[in-house]
């Protein structure tokens, strides 16, 4: 009997070749043919866009850790500065109204040096240095950045406001009972004077035209907030309205009579949380502004 033999006409090579069933490997990719476009890779997606109370507890914390170690000198000068003019004034001034004013004027005038004249050149200095350009790059609310620095800028003025505060009572011999206030004038006074201080340094085309400014508003603050405002010309009492650390002096001014008029220093206060959130707002805008140019 003949044993047939049947043979195969499909190469070896071919019958194994990788792809094939049975084969072993990866299939071989083919070579592009010149002119053929190549698919592009799909881009991956982006992280989402942080969250506004997130950033803002973020930058709060970053900004706090950096005041505390580089603006401490600068505290102790704005304490002693307001404790000094204190000083000064009570060889003109005996008591009374005045004397509530002078108190409330330079503790309120620590907020100023901190809040408005330091935090415009803080942000006159990151303009022109370009450091607005890593926080545009992060995924982070511009209103967090603003928000953030500002209240940094505003928390680390407690405790010389506080210090202030106590001296100049004991100093003109005024009840310490209603110190308490200083809760509410403190983060108050300081939002409206921060987000001037930020629009003034983020708006400023120079630097130095940033700290110009600054040291300008921090004037005014000292002049038309710790004199008596009975002794102020007409015009200059209007400029005094418009500057919004008045709200906080008044308020703090207040609490210093036997029986304060609690329902003026609510108005005051809300004045000032007004001409807060205003200030805030427009500095917001004016980082925008300045970080996309």
């Amino acid at each position: 009997m003949k044993q047939e033999h049947h043979v195969s006409i499909v190469p070896a090579r071919a019958a194994l070749s990788p792809g094939s069933p049975g084969a072993v490997g990866p299939a071989p990719v083919a070579d592009p043919v010149p002119g053929d476009a190549v698919p592009a890779a799909a881009p991956a997606p982006l992280a989402p866009r942080a969250r506004l109370l997130p950033a803002l507890g973020a930058v709060y914390r970053a900004q706090l850790s950096r005041a505390r170690v580089a603006r401490i000198p600068l505290l102790f000068v704005a304490t002693f500065q307001s404790i000094g003019i204190m000083v000064l004034m009570r060889g003109v001034v005996d008591g009374g109204a005045e004397a509530r004013a002078v108190v409330a004027g330079s503790s309120v005038l620590v907020v100023a040096f901190v809040a408005l004249n330091l935090l415009a050149q803080y942000f006159g200095q990151l303009r022109a240095s370009g450091g607005l350009d890593h926080y545009a790059t992060l995924p982070v609310p511009p209103a967090a950045v603003v928000l953030g620095a500002a209240g940094a800028y505003a928390s680390f003025t407690v405790p010389g406001t506080v210090v202030t505060a106590v001296v100049g009572s004991v100093l003109f011999q005024l009840p310490l009972t209603h110190l308490w206030i200083l809760a509410a004038v403190v983060p108050l006074a300081g939002a409206a004077l921060a987000g001037l201080g930020a629009a003034l340094g983020l708006l400023a085309p120079r630097q130095e035209l940033a700290t110009l400014l600054g040291q300008l508003g921090m004037s005014a603050a000292l002049l038309l907030g710790v004199l008596p405002a009975a002794r102020l010309p007409e015009p200059i009492g209007w400029a005094r309205d418009l500057l919004p650390s008045t709200y906080g002096v008044e308020a703090l001014a207040r609490t210093f009579d036997a029986r304060p008029d609690w329902a003026a220093v609510a108005v005051d206060l809300a004045v000032c949380a007004v001409v807060g959130v205003l200030s805030l707002t427009a500095a917001t805008w004016a980082y925008r502004r300045a970080a996309v140019r």
